[in-house]
């Protein structure tokens, strides 16, 4: 089984902060991949469905951000797991918007949501790093991740979160650098080949039909 959590902050004046694309991206493999209804669990929304033959319980914590370890510390203890078993989502600023990663373990960079789950369950998670983008300077930060993504940001966000969920089955067999590929190949496919243009010889001799 594993424990996919985004991170966020709960009710509907944060629903479409930056700081939640966590959040938006566990809401978007539940919808593609049909998961059970939410219902409040483990301090919690949880859903259950199945990515490749892998059970999955999808965890958002009502916790608040820097209370994220409580919910997901909880949801462990009942089903057994260990952190090899949990991927998080989480929004990253220091990755330009748009952009993924995925590793496992690392530093918290400053993350309230990180450090939270950090206490509760050592740093030996996995991470899907969604980039946000940074504002420039430490002092418009706390701003930047608690505003909603502007509008010319869907142009990037929706394909996004789109690339994360139809890839999502290789996360839950362990395949992070296959899931890192599949989103990448999604959202910058490549171009088709140009076709030869015939040699100017060619060209002639088709349109004497071989006659000189």
């Amino acid at each position: 089984m594993q424990l996919f959590v985004g991170l966020g902050n709960p009710g509907e004046r944060s629903a479409g902060h930056r700081h939640n694309i966590g959040f938006m991206a566990l809401d978007e493999i539940v919808r593609r991949h049909r998961f059970s209804s939410e219902r409040r669990r483990f301090q919690g929304l949880a859903a259950e469905g199945l990515l490749d033959h892998t059970k999955v319980l999808a965890l958002k914590p009502q916790t608040f951000m820097n209370e994220s370890g409580r919910s997901v510390a909880e949801a462990m203890r009942f089903y057994k797991l260990s952190p090899d078993d949990v991927v998080v989502f989480h929004d990253e600023l220091d990755l330009a918007a748009g952009k993924i990663r995925v590793k496992r373990g690392g530093g918290l960079a400053g993350h309230n949501g990180l450090r939270s789950l950090a206490q509760h369950l050592g740093k030996d998670f996995r991470r899907v790093r969604l980039g946000i983008g940074h504002p420039g300077h430490k002092d418009r930060v706390h701003k930047h991740v608690l505003s909603d993504f502007a509008k010319t940001d869907q142009r990037w966000l929706e394909p996004l979160l789109d690339a994360v969920a139809e890839a999502a089955p290789l996360l839950a067999k362990d395949d992070d650098a296959g899931f890192a590929s599949k989103v990448s190949l999604i959202l910058n496919p490549p171009k088709p080949k140009e076709k030869k243009k015939p040699a100017d010889a060619d060209v002639a001799k088709d349109a004497t039909n071989g006659r000189v």
